[in-house]
C-alpha cells in the first residue's frame, strides 16, 4: 500500500531538484552560493554536507529569501539521505525539510520547486516511518505533484517526480505504469541527461516486460559523461542502473 519516491531529487533540484537548483545558481551569492557547490558535488565529500546545512540555516535566520529556503530544505533532505546514522535522526531532518518548505511556499505560493522540495522531504519521512504513513499521504503527493505541473508543465524534477509516483503507487492507489513512462519520457525530451529519470524509466520497462528497451536505458545511465546531477548520478543513478542491468541478464 505504500508509496516509494525516490527524490532526489538529485535534483538539486537534483536534489535541489534538479531544474530550479542548475537555473538559479548564477545568482547565487555568499553562503547560499557555497552551499550550493556543497550540495551539488556532495559525492567528493559527504561530510561537507554538514557545513552546507549550517551554512543555509544561518542565512535563513538572517535573511529568509525563497532561494534560501529552497536551498536549505534540499540540505535537509540530503543530509537525512546521506549523513544521518538513525531513523530518529532521518525523521528529524526531513521533517525539518519538509517544515522550510511550507516556509517556502507561504512566502511563494507560485513556486514550483518550493512544492517540490515540500513533496520530496514528506515523501521520504513517510517511507522512513513506513508504509502505512505512505498510504495516509498519498493524496497529499499527488495534489502537490499535480500542482507541481500546474505551475510549470515543463519542470523536469516535476515531471520525475510524477513518473515515479504513477510507477510507485499500486493500482488500488491510482499507480499507472503508462502514465509514469509518459511522464519520464517528458522530463527526458527536456534534460536528456537528467539520469534519475531514464533510470526510473528502465523500471516502468521492465515492468511491461521490454527487456531489451530497458536495458537500453540503462546502458545510457552507465554511459553517460554529461550527467546533469553528476553528484547523484556517482553515488546512486550509475550503481543502480548497474545492479539492475545484472538483475535482467539474470533474467534473460
Amino acid at each position: 500500500m505504500g508509496v516509494v519516491l525516490r527524490v532526489v531529487l538529485a535534483c538539486a533540484f537534483t536534489v535541489l531538484v534538479p531544474g530550479a537548483a542548475c537555473a538559479a545558481a548564477p545568482a547565487l551569492t555568499g553562503p547560499a552560493a557555497e552551499a550550493w557547490t556543497i550540495l551539488t558535488n556532495f559525492h567528493e565529500d559527504p561530510a561537507r554536507l554538514d557545513r552546507a546545512r549550517d551554512l543555509l540555516q544561518s542565512e535563513a535566520a538572517r535573511t529568509p529569501t525563497l532561494e534560501t529556503l529552497v536551498l536549505l530544505s534540499w540540505a535537509h533532505l540530503a543530509w537525512a539521505d546521506h549523513r544521518a546514522t538513525t531513523t530518529e535522526a532521518k525523521l528529524a531532518s526531513y521533517e525539518r525539510g519538509r517544515d522550510v518548505a511550507q516556509r517556502a511556499i507561504e512566502l511563494a505560493s507560485r513556486s514550483p520547486d518550493a512544492h517540490l522540495w515540500y513533496a520530496a522531504n514528506l515523501g521520504r519521512w513517510a517511507i522512513a516511518r513506513g508504509k502505512l504513513h505512505a498510504a495516509f499521504l498519498i493524496s497529499t503527493l499527488k495534489e502537490e505533484i499535480h500542482t507541481i505541473l500546474e505551475l510549470d508543465p515543463n519542470h523536469v524534477p516535476g515531471l520525475a517526480l510524477a513518473g515515479s509516483f504513477y510507477l510507485e503507487t499500486t493500482g488500488m492507489f491510482g499507480g499507472d505504469v503508462p502514465r509514469a513512462e509518459g511522464y519520464l519520457r517528458r522530463a527526458l525530451a527536456l534534460d536528456a541527461h537528467f539520469t534519475r529519470a531514464r533510470v526510473e524509466l528502465a523500471r516502468c520497462l521492465v515492468q511491461q516486460g521490454r527487456y531489451g528497451e530497458a536495458r537500453e536505458e540503462l546502458q545510457r545511465v552507465v554511459d553517460e559523461q554529461r550527467s546533469s546531477y553528476r553528484a547523484d548520478w556517482v553515488v546512486r543513478h550509475r550503481p543502480t542502473a548497474q545492479r539492475l542491468l545484472g538483475e535482467i541478464r539474470a533474467k534473460s
